[in-house]
């Protein structure tokens, strides 16, 4: 059977945010994502189900179900949530979803569930770890690079030098990859049991992994839109196939 992956929702959107369709309801909150991670995660044999910001109460139930989990990319973290002042560049956050997604990464992550965090989903991973962020990267000593591209998402703007040994070097049969790049804010103290394992040419941390944990990876930049790329597809593939694994070992501890 195909195993269920929860894919974490982008954002969330005020209703003066979107706009309203000819004869159709009235603009109101709601959770966008897009369908490029579904269709990665698709295409490498996984059923992704979206999941919108519940109550904390409805993370155990969820996690009953998926046999990993996509965190996607989206907002700027709140600072709040790894005890830090707000930078001045600070974006738009989101509290709400904040609070839902770190405490979502936190128990999947105590329960060994295969995870693949990517964007903003690796900087939540490694506040859920207990690490902090660099909120505006132009300002971090040593930023010589543009990290938040203006060319087309599938088109790779700038390099990442990938550890030998790593699992992220093993998925993606690597050392070097071109990556794009969607963000200002990038993983600074790097959170409990976690280790870099990819950078950019000006030491931007570009990826992370539990060396502890059979499959929890992270990369910064948005490998769902890069999957026509053999590399790309290859960590959803290992996403995959971790989450089958899992689902059967769970499987035989419920038969027992």
């Amino acid at each position: 059977m195909k195993p269920l992956i929860g894919v974490t929702t982008s954002e969330v959107r005020a209703g003066t945010q979107v706009s309203p369709t000819p004869q159709g309801e009235p603009p109101r909150r709601e959770m966008a994502l897009g369908l490029t991670y579904l269709r990665a995660i698709e295409s490498a044999g996984g059923l992704p189900v979206v999941i919108p910001p519940l109550d904390l109460e409805a993370v155990e139930p969820l996690l009953e179900r998926f046999s990993g989990l996509c965190l996607s990319g989206g907002p700027d973290l709140d600072p709040a949530s790894y005890r830090e002042r707000r930078h001045p560049e600070l974006g738009p956050v989101e509290p709400e979803l904040d609070r839902f997604e770190l405490e979502l990464a936190r128990r999947a992550d105590a329960r060994a569930l295969p995870i693949l965090a990517i964007c903003r989903g690796q900087q939540v991973l490694n506040v859920a770890r207990g690490g902090t962020l660099h909120q505006h990267l132009p300002d971090r000593p040593g930023t010589t690079i543009e990290h938040r591209q203006s060319a087309p998402g599938d088109q790779p703007t700038h390099s990442v030098e990938i550890s030998a040994g790593s699992r992220l070097a093993r998925l993606v049969s690597r050392r070097k990859a071109r990556v794009n790049s969607f963000h200002h804010q990038a993983v600074d103290r790097l959170g409990l049991g976690l280790r870099a394992v990819a950078w950019s040419p000006d030491g931007v941390i570009e990826g992370v992994e539990a060396p502890a944990r059979e499959f929890l990876v992270g990369v910064q930049w948005h490998a769902e839109i890069l999957v026509a790329r053999r590399d790309n597809a290859a960590l959803f593939e290992g996403l995959v196939e971790a989450a089958i694994r899992h689902g059967g070992a769970n499987a035989r501890v419920r038969a027992a």
